[in-house]
């Protein structure tokens, strides 16, 4: 039986403690936070479950054109957040049973390689339980899943009430009346789009001339106009030089001296790999300048039966890349068939209202002339549902490959968009031609019809 250890239990070391246990290994995972990691309990779930309070406070305000009268809605700050962390609490023990039916021995505690003592083919960790004696266990498998850490800024020292990262916002007992957002990538733009629903005033501080600059442009747009119709204050070409507390809040000071004044701030300028204090460098594990842990498509690092996935590779920061990774590793390492990872296959959303979600090729490859592609954009003003709900910021763009009609990417920017890119990422799993895509049945009317209808304006070409 193989011995495999995973040190941590977010998407990439739960799904794969679960391969491993399918497939017959005795399976460790440590776990220092909990099952489902800073994904579950921190991070994602927490993020989308606060946002989706934010989704119908925006639906509730924005209701008057379709006949019906707004309601005085608010939010009540504690009663969101306790649901958040509730839902986070409820998912986390939901997979622990799943790891505990499947047979995974559930560590909570720190683990860490140790260079072996002559063994030829196993590999040795030093566990740390939260509670109990450390001690050393042989594995023939080790998976690093260790995730990553928001990053801080030391001129803006985060102190958990008025300046804050992304997981301390849940402990807040109040909306921040002012809140500014420092970055605007897909964390900043996510948060900063919530907290207006939610009745904020948000600043939004980006660094380039767009929100989410590395999103596809039309896209980013679309949902930075958005932003400013509703009241948000986004300050494209700005960078924030400082952060500090004030008697009643804080202030950001910008490159150029310009001083915003706020009641709370949220720093959202990337996350760093935790690598640290996990023995990889006398173990002989190569970690890059940043601190990721480089790893093939089958999720390898150059020692042999170490593996890592996740957030702490720097692949892409999405638990669906995660869990993939982590199952694509333990299939690699216990013999069974694996195709490597397709990161072009990769679907992935922005849950901003709109939401922005993509897959496949983009436009600047079409633009640059990289990828041989056709592409239509069909703006969802022209769709019927998208009109009787009054929703119709936003678009479904297509590409297809010129010489065959491949579907080869897609964007989807409105409400409910991250349901929307599934047919999409489908048609390019799958290398369905646009042809037939136009020709499947879709519902009349529905947002997906416009899916459909882009794919028939593309036969056309």
């Amino acid at each position: 039986m193989a011995r495999v250890a995973i040190i941590g239990g977010g998407p990439a070391g739960y799904e794969a403690a679960l391969v491993a246990a399918q497939l017959g290994a005795d399976v460790t995972l440590i776990e220092a936070t909990g099952p489902g990691g800073a994904c579950v309990l921190s991070d994602c779930v927490p993020s989308k479950t606060f946002i989706a309070a934010s989704s119908v406070l925006t639906e509730i305000h924005e209701s008057s054109e379709l006949g019906v009268a707004t309601l005085e809605a608010t939010a009540d700050p504690a009663a969101v957040n306790g649901r958040v962390r509730r839902l986070a609490a409820q998912q986390s023990a939901d997979i622990a049973q799943k790891l505990l039916n499947a047979g995974v021995d559930i560590v909570q505690g720190r683990g860490a390689l140790r260079v072996d003592k002559g063994y030829n083919y196993l590999h040795e960790l030093h566990i740390v339980p939260l509670e109990g004696e450390p001690y050393d266990a042989d594995a023939d498998v080790v998976l690093i899943a260790t995730g990553a850490t928001p990053r801080t800024l030391t001129s803006a020292p985060v102190d958990g009430e008025r300046i804050l990262t992304w997981r301390q916002l849940y402990d807040l007992k109040e909306l921040p009346e002012h809140l500014i957002v420092v970055g605007s990538g897909v964390t900043g733009a996510e948060f900063a789009s919530a907290y207006l629903a939610m009745g904020s005033h948000v600043t939004l501080i980006s660094s380039r001339d767009r929100v989410m600059p590395h999103e596809d442009a039309e896209a980013a747009e679309t949902v930075g106009r958005v932003f400013v119709r509703r009241g948000m204050d986004v300050r494209n070409h700005s960078r924030a030089a400082a952060a500090r507390r004030t008697d009643d809040g804080v202030e950001v000071e910008l490159d150029d001296g310009t001083v915003i004044q706020g009641t709370h701030a949220l720093i959202c300028v990337g996350s760093i790999p935790n690598s640290d204090n996990l023995g990889l460098h006398a173990y002989g594990i190569t970690v890059d300048e940043r601190g990721f842990i480089p790893v093939d498509k089958v999720s390898r690092t150059n020692v042999p039966g170490v593996y890592a996935a996740g957030d702490v590779t720097g692949v892409h920061a999405l638990a669906s890349v995660a869990a993939m990774q982590g199952r694509i590793a333990i299939w690699h390492a216990l013999g069974e068939a694996v195709r490597p990872i397709k990161l072009a296959h990769v679907a992935a959303n922005v849950f901003t209202d709109p939401e922005l979600a993509s897959v496949g090729v983009t436009q600047a490859d079409v633009d640059s002339g990289k990828v041989d592609c056709r592409g239509v954009l069909l703006p969802f003003a022209s769709n019927p549902r998208a009109k009787m709900v009054d929703r119709t910021e936003g678009f479904v763009k297509l590409f297809a490959w010129n010489s065959s009609g491949i579907v080869a990417g897609g964007v989807v920017v409105g409400s409910r968009a991250s349901e929307l890119i599934t047919p999409i990422a489908l048609a390019v799993e799958q290398r369905l031609t646009v042809e037939q895509v136009a020709r499947t049945f879709t519902i009349y009317p529905s947002l997906s019809g416009s899916v459909a209808e882009a794919a028939r304006q593309l036969m056309e070409f």
